[in-house]
């Protein structure tokens, strides 16, 4: 595990997030489509926010169980409270400012968020 640093754009939200990115996640619901955002997903206690807490806005729809939060300076998405597990941060690993998409040695798991409830149900037999 490491200790990894992110930001939105304009450097008024910050983060740390203790993390192993060997294996990351895409999902192809409407919005983590539109965003392109890559997550990972940690509990709690791994994920610090530096600053910014009043420059993040959420965004939510649907049912209303996952917070999506952007800065609302430069709109970036830096992290989310996914519905799969409100609880955890999923952070998107494209906001990691120590950490190259293009370059690292991972796994990418993918979820049918399009079909949110079959995919859900599909990934808790999974686990069982």
């Amino acid at each position: 595990m490491q200790t990894y640093h992110g930001s939105c754009h304009c450097g008024a939200v910050t983060f740390e997030v203790d993390a192993d990115l060997s294996k990351l996640g895409d999902c192809n619901c409407s919005i983590c489509t539109k965003k392109g955002s890559v997550h990972h997903r940690v509990p709690g206690d791994r994920f610090r926010l530096l600053t910014g807490a009043d420059a993040l806005k959420a965004y939510q729809f649907n049912k209303k169980v996952a917070s999506h939060f952007f800065c609302q300076n430069c709109g970036i998405h830096t992290y989310s409270h996914p519905r799969t597990a409100p609880d955890k941060f999923n952070v998107n690993v494209r906001c990691l400012d120590d950490f190259d998409l293009r370059e690292a040695a991972y796994k990418m798991a993918t979820f049918d968020g399009r079909n949110w409830e079959a995919a859900f149900e599909a990934m808790q037999q999974n686990r069982r």
